[in-house]
C-alpha cells in the first residue's frame, strides 16, 4: 500500500493562470506559500521564519473556481497529491518540476462582499473526470 496525499494552507503568489485544452478542459496553475514561524532556540540561537513555494495545478471545475475566484494574496487550502514532471531547457539541461495536483480547494479568505463567491466550500474533483496521466501542456 503506497499513499501520495498532501494538505497545504497557504497564501497564493500570484493570480492563478488559466489554460483551455482543444477540448474544452480548464487547467490552472498557481504559486502557494506556506510558512513555519521564526524562533528562538532555549541557547538564544534564532532560526528564522522559512517559507516554501508550491506550485499547484487545478483542473476542470477546479480551475474555473480558480479563474473567477481566486486572487494574489488569497488563503487557500489545498488537498492533492505530489507529481513529478521533466523537461528540457533552451540548453538541453534536464530540469524536474514537481507540482501539487489538487483534488480539493477551499478558499479561507474572506471577502467584503463575500455574498458573489463560494468562499470556504470544498469544491472537491471527484464527481469529476480523472486527470491525465501524461506530460503537462504547458
Amino acid at each position: 500500500m503506497s499513499v501520495n496525499k498532501v494538505i497545504l494552507i497557504g497564501n497564493v503568489g500570484r493570480d492563478p493562470e488559466v489554460r483551455y485544452l482543444d477540448n474544452g478542459v480548464a487547467v490552472a496553475t498557481l504559486t502557494l506559500a506556506t510558512s513555519e514561524r521564526g524562533y528562538t532556540l532555549q541557547n538564544g540561537t534564532q532560526v528564522p521564519e522559512r517559507t516554501e513555494w508550491h506550485n499547484v495545478v487545478l483542473w476542470r471545475g477546479l480551475a474555473e473556481v480558480a479563474e473567477k475566484y481566486v486572487h494574489k494574496g488569497d488563503k487557500l487550502y489545498i488537498e492533492g497529491k505530489l507529481r513529478t514532471r521533466s523537461y528540457d531547457d533552451q540548453n538541453g539541461v534536464k530540469r524536474y518540476v514537481v507540482e501539487i495536483f489538487a483534488d480539493n480547494m477551499e478558499m479561507l479568505s474572506v471577502r467584503p462582499n463575500a455574498g458573489s463567491a463560494p468562499m470556504a466550500q470544498p469544491q472537491g474533483q471527484s464527481a469529476q473526470a480523472p486527470q491525465p496521466d501524461g506530460e503537462m501542456p504547458f
